[in-house]
């Protein structure tokens, strides 16, 4: 079975069953302030999760586009990507447990949709520990489907327990299915979990029933909700009885070009490795770039997307690849994917040019790092330090460092370049938690003043620079808000204060927020704007502010402007052609 049918028979089974079927959401959240890129199709749904009315009903299923980078150095395995597909039906307090774990069971193994052997499901629930019992209300419906207690396994929170993405918000236990690919056992502690291989994991029903509070603990939900998700990468290459993802029909053309540009007919593992590397982040960064508002840089979503670009353009480098190939990679990435994201059409111009800029930069940063290696080794060495400053100051791989080293017979200290980079990595990652802390509980009473500021902010841009102003992002965290718009200079200090004026001048007139749901035909007939509308689904939430703004969106609202507080414009930037930035905040008024 192919990608895209198995995404056309779980979108149909779970339409018969109620479900009203969404389109992709952006990569970039909308929602969500404490991740760059949208992990999981919950992100989009995060209001949602927390009992705000969604204008498609309590059942929803969709196939969401998914960047992750958490797992970004076990890339080049079988299974492991940075950009995948994920399927998911949700329930936002309507069925609970035994609906979605028989469903799961049905669409795996009913020979009208996916037949599996249900002999070889292997099923994981969540222990319980002090904060929240052993799960056995999961453990008798999957018995009474037939799954004896010997292929049901109960572990701890690290491996059946979902959130909360922050501190405090939903979360639960969750009850993960496995195929058994009829490999050996590696041991006697062998169990799904297991990365030997033998297990493959194929679903996950998460059961968000409790939330975790401030002071740690963990109580009841009013509304249960129900998040599951199924990779189609990985079930597809189960389906097609592949030993790994890359052998798929999404992948293969892939896969090929990069060995034809490389010259290598037959790889080694490590080779095979390095060619699975590219594969992946080319399309993770030809995907990005779809999006038409992230380019390479030095910070957040900016930052992942040159890490994967450089991370491939080096390995081309070593394979000796002397013309530009990135762009030619995503040419396959855009043809395989086109007809089901045509956002990857679109904006092809876009990710060429943003492609070859990249790849062009990096190659001139690689041959300044090579001529400061050239400065090194007098003393018969490259030492640890000297790599790290390479790597650090030049974009340096150390793979390259090793090689050149080997080359010149020069001793690498390999050991101190490892203790230099865990040092930095915990620094990043210190700041990287500071950053990012925060949740589902982040959909607060700050973040919904915020996001009724955007809408103001929008139509105050509209009105001082002109019609052509178009929303082409936005991220709210409690503290502030940052909003990307199509405008091709930069703002003057006049046209930032009559900004500012605008929006406070609503605020002060006390205007009411009005919610209602309508189709986004009827939503665009009645002048209402709106980000990517049709990925919502048939019916939308407008927000209209009094005659002044009329949008389409998702996200959480104050009832009134009076409650939003002063709005302060503190910094107008540019973040690609054609593309502003404001970051504002609120003070009290």
């Amino acid at each position: 079975m192919k990608a895209k049918e198995l995404k056309k028979r779980y979108l149909e089974f779970f339409k018969e069953r109620g479900h009203a079927i969404m389109g992709s959401a952006s990569l970039i959240p909308e929602n969500d302030p404490t991740v760059l890129f949208t992990t999981a199709g919950m992100h989009p749904l995060v209001p949602f999760l927390l009992g705000e009315k969604h204008p498609l009903g309590k059942k929803l299923a969709n196939c969401q586009k998914c960047i992750r980078t958490g797992d970004i150095d076990d890339v080049g395995d079988g299974s492991h990507l940075t950009f995948f597909e994920m399927l998911g039906n949700w329930s936002l307090g309507d069925y609970f447990k035994e609906d979605a774990i028989r469903w799961s069971y049905e669409f795996l193994t009913s020979k009208k949709w996916l037949g599996f052997d249900p002999k070889k499901l292997h099923i994981t629930l969540f222990a319980g520990n002090k904060d929240a019992p052993k799960d056995t209300e999961s453990e008798k419906v999957w018995l009474s489907l037939g799954i004896p207690e010997e292929r049901i396994y109960f572990l701890p929170k690290d491996d059946n327990w979902w959130g909360p993405a922050g501190e405090t918000g939903p979360c639960g236990p969750d009850t993960e299915m496995f195929i058994d690919t009829g490999k050996k056992k590696c041991g006697p502690d062998c169990k799904p979990g297991c990365r030997c291989g033998k297990y493959f994991e194929i679903w996950n029903d998460v059961f968000m029933q409790y939330n975790k509070t401030k002071d740690g603990k963990y109580e009841p939900l009013k509304q249960k909700n129900v998040d599951t998700g199924m990779g189609v990468e990985r079930t597809a290459a189960m389906m097609q009885g592949k030993k790994d993802v890359y052998e798929i029909e999404t992948f293969k053309p892939i896969v090929d070009k990069v060995k034809d540009l490389a010259g290598i007919k037959n790889p080694d593992e490590k080779q095979t490795k390095l060619i699975r590397v590219v594969t992946d982040h080319l399309r993770a960064s030809t995907f990005i770039l779809a999006e038409g508002r992230i380019v390479p840089s030095n910070l957040d979503q900016g930052y992942v997307l040159r890490r994967f670009i450089r991370r491939s353009v080096r390995y081309g480098k070593l394979w000796g690849i002397k013309d530009s190939f990135t762009a030619k990679i995503a040419e396959i990435v855009i043809d395989i994917h086109k007809d089901e994201y045509p956002e990857l059409e679109k904006n092809k111009g876009f990710i060429f040019d943003e492609l070859n800029k990249e790849e062009d930069k990096f190659v001139k940063v690689l041959d300044q790092g090579l001529k400061q290696f050239e400065k090194l080794g007098n003393d018969g060495r490259i030492s640890g330090k000297d790599a790290f400053v390479l790597f650090s100051s030049y974009g340096f791989p150390v793979e390259m460092t090793e090689e050149l080293a080997k080359e010149k017979s020069l001793k690498f200290d390999k050991k101190e370049f490892e203790e230099e980079f865990e040092k930095h990595q915990q620094l990043s990652r210190v700041g990287a938690e500071k950053k990012f802390k925060g949740g589902l509980s982040d959909a607060s009473y700050e973040n919904a003043k915020l996001h009724t500021a955007t809408h103001l902010l929008h139509k105050a841009l509209r009105e001082v620079l002109g019609d052509h102003i178009k929303q082409m992002g936005s991220n709210i965290t409690p503290e502030r808000l940052r909003f990307d718009f199509s405008h091709d200079k930069k703002m003057t200090p006049d046209e930032i204060k009559q900004v500012e004026d605008k929006v406070n001048e609503k605020i002060k007139e006390s205007i009411k927020v009005e919610k209602d749901e309508t189709t986004v035909e009827e939503a665009h007939k009645s002048g209402a704007v709106g980000l990517f509308a049709n990925r919502y689904g048939e019916k939308v939430s407008v927000y209209t502010i009094g005659k002044y703004s009329k949008e389409i969106c998702m996200g959480p609202h104050v009832k009134n402007t009076s409650e939003i507080g002063r709005f302060k414009i503190i910094k107008e930037e540019a973040v690609a052609a054609g593309v502003r930035r404001i970051k504002a905040v609120l003070e009290k008024s």
